[in-house]
């Protein structure tokens, strides 16, 4: 099989990091199915080539799938599938009413549909222990479903920073083959000081730190920047310069627009402190109840991040979730992008960030009920860990 026939539909496929890494390993991305409006404005942007359909997957219909896809024949077929569309794989498990209860069952029909030589799925990893309302393991079940459409089905937890990611993030992926792997998942590349024995270090690289990937980015404060800048700064390390490359500027490097007592809370704080270690006065209020401080602190909102270490992992809400390591504010969309491996050429769409999801529908706004750029930076497969799983497999075909 050549790069030609390496054709990629890529489901729930967010703003399409699991499709950018098996892009920059060569294949071909043809087609992807997201719901969410913003989120596949941003993959239909970056991949312009593919064709991108915005619609909950549950009602696109067999004949439609196949006259949108059939064409382009995929027969690589990747889903990063919400956790909870495993919680019935089989019947009578799981709130019939709640649709994510189907997904699972809907990846199955797609790959039931077109038949793919290879199927990719990514989750968390706890996954592994998950159990439906029959107590049966939710990994058993998708083996089995798996096993019985004839795939050869193998599972690992990856960890980012062994792939040259800066950031602590593991994931489970399990991979389906018509024909059987011998080596399904990649090697690490990377190690980070404290986790590897000093004879390992003469073979493999040292993972970046969280610093190695941002430094060369524009320094802005609260408040500042936008979402089209020039390079202020010549990069200096070779993270930088890959993620650099093809980029003519630096996009989505804007900061939050915090006020002057957050300002004041985060420029108290050394690294690895986090709300819980501030002044009592400047802790956050209570909603809705200005002037008198929240009794509940969490633990790991605005954690100021160590410089020398990969970042921790970066979620959907990672604007609230750290702290610049030297800059008095959160980061920015393009600085958690970076951390998650996405080159700066990689545009994300819709706003920066948007109100809670319950008050854009007790308020009517849906034109903006959906996923900024910073829940699609942290929901997504980091590109480069996609990539050395898509280059693993390319050696196995």
């Amino acid at each position: 099989m050549n790069n030609n026939q390496l054709k990629v539909l890529d489901l729930f496929a967010g703003a399409g990091g699991f499709s950018l890494g098996f892009k920059l390993a060569g294949y071909d991305i043809v087609g992807a199915i997201e719901q969410d409006k913003w989120a596949s404005e941003t993959f239909a942007f970056n991949h312009t080539m593919a064709k991108v359909i915005t619609e909950k997957i549950e009602n696109i219909t067999d004949a439609n799938l196949l006259e949108i896809f059939d064409s382009e024949s995929p027969n690589i077929i990747l889903g990063g599938l919400p956790c909870q569309g495993f919680s019935i794989c089989t019947k009578n498990a799981g709130d019939p009413n709640d649709h994510r209860n189907s997904l699972f069952s809907e990846f199955i029909r797609v790959i039931k549909l077109f038949k793919p030589e290879y199927l990719i799925i990514e989750n968390v990893p706890n996954l592994l222990k998950a159990k439906n309302h029959d107590k049966q393991l939710i990994i058993d079940l998708i083996f089995q479903n798996l096993q019985e459409l004839g795939y050869k089905v193998y599972s690992n937890i990856l960890e980012a920073t062994n792939f040259g990611i800066p950031q602590i993030r593991k994931r489970l992926f399990i991979i389906g083959s018509i024909h059987p792997l011998k080596q399904p998942f990649p090697e690490p590349t990377h190690y980070v000081d404290s986790e590897i024995l000093p004879i390992f270090k003469t073979t493999l690289k040292k993972c970046p730190t969280l610093w190695d990937a941002i430094t060369d980015l524009p320094e802005i404060s609260a408040r500042e920047g936008a979402e089209e800048m020039d390079y202020t700064k010549p990069a200096n390390h070779e993270y930088q310069i890959q993620m650099r490359l093809g980029s003519p500027k630096v996009y989505n490097h804007v900061a939050m627009k915090h006020s002057k007592r957050t300002v004041e809370r985060f420029s108290l704080m050394s690294h690895g402190d986090s709300l819980a270690n501030i002044p009592e006065h400047l802790k956050p209020f209570k909603r809705n109840n200005q002037g008198v401080i929240s009794d509940k602190i969490y633990d790991q909102n605005s954690r100021r991040m160590h410089p020398d270490k990969p970042c921790h992992t970066i979620p959907a809400s990672f604007y609230a979730n750290f702290v610049h390591p030297y800059q008095h504010r959160n980061f920015t969309a393009r600085e958690g992008a970076r951390i998650q491996s996405f080159p700066d050429w990689y545009i994300f769409k819709g706003k920066p960030t948007v109100v809670s999801q319950k008050l854009l529908q007790r308020e009517g706004r849906f034109d903006e009920k959906y996923l900024c750029q910073y829940n699609q930076i942290g929901n997504a497969v980091p590109p480069l860990l996609a990539k050395a799983i898509a280059e693993n497999l390319l050696q196995q075909i």
